[in-house]
């Protein structure tokens, strides 16, 4: 008895032993997951910080287009006002064309069975509305360059103004003796002189090319304009608008050079 008692006791200590190995294996596995998900957690939350940053910097730069947003509303609803005051003034002649195109078109529908002679007076209306737009052309065509040459001719009267100005600055710090010497070293007359004070100097020149460039380019935009599709009375307002606005600058030049010059 105490022998089988022994056996006994050894096949229990052995399936308890084998028991135990089982469990250190599995204590061992659940240790290596849990420091794993303990890994995966860490990273996990390292991941969520670094969302969450980025989600407060997306939130900032949320919050500043949002204000760029309705800035740029803002502005823009002021322009369309402003561009909408601007067209009222150009609609009057866009609506009598529109208005006689109409007229032609259900004067064309209600007189097709009429006789010929009526088609012959609707055809000289649709004429005479192809004339006037021509007449139209040919008026922005006229006005454009009157505005162009006034503009230039204002340029030169400042130009000269200007000269003229550092000329009397020149002979006022200048005696009349010191003139005359200048003149027989250079071996010219002190009118040739004068003369050679007057010629523009390179920057002068540059910038009247620049300006005759400019020039050139907005009579060709006007010249785009007018053979482009309508509506385009707007687009012609504003340039023409600008070419006002520079030469009213370029009177109140003139005008402060003539009341300094006096």
């Amino acid at each position: 008895m105490k022998r089988h008692l022994i056996e006994d006791l050894r096949s229990r200590l052995k399936a308890n032993q084998e028991n135990e190995k089982t469990s250190n294996e599995k204590l061992e596995s659940l240790e290596r997951k849990v420091k794993a998900l303990a890994e995966d957690c860490s990273n996990k939350k390292a991941s969520v910080d670094s969302l969450k940053q980025r989600l407060n910097v997306a939130t900032k730069e949320k919050s500043q287009y949002e204000q760029m947003y309705h800035k740029a509303k803002d502005e823009l609803e002021k322009k369309d006002l402003k561009l909408n005051h601007l067209e009222s003034k150009m609609m009057e002649t866009e609506c009598a064309m529109a208005e006689l195109e109409t007229t032609a078109s259900q004067q064309l529908h209600g007189l097709a069975k009429q006789s010929g002679q009526a088609l012959e007076t609707v055809q000289k209306k649709l004429l005479l509305t192809s004339d006037k737009v021509e007449e139209f052309m040919t008026f922005v065509k006229a006005l454009t360059r009157e505005l162009q040459h006034s503009v230039q001719q204002l340029r030169t009267k400042i130009k000269q103004a200007k000269k003229m100005e550092e000329l009397r600055a020149c002979k006022k710090s200048l005696s009349r003796e010191s003139v005359q010497l200048a003149a027989s070293i250079l071996n010219v007359s002190t009118t040739d002189l004068e003369e050679i004070l007057e010629v523009e100097d390179d920057e002068e020149t540059a910038k009247t090319k620049m300006e005759f460039h400019k020039d050139k380019e907005w009579l060709e935009y006007i010249q785009k304009l007018l053979e482009a599709q309508f509506p385009f009375a707007s687009y012609l307002l504003d340039a023409i608008l600008e070419k006002l606005n520079e030469k009213r600058n370029l009177v109140e030049e003139y005008c402060s050079l003539l009341k300094h010059s006096v």
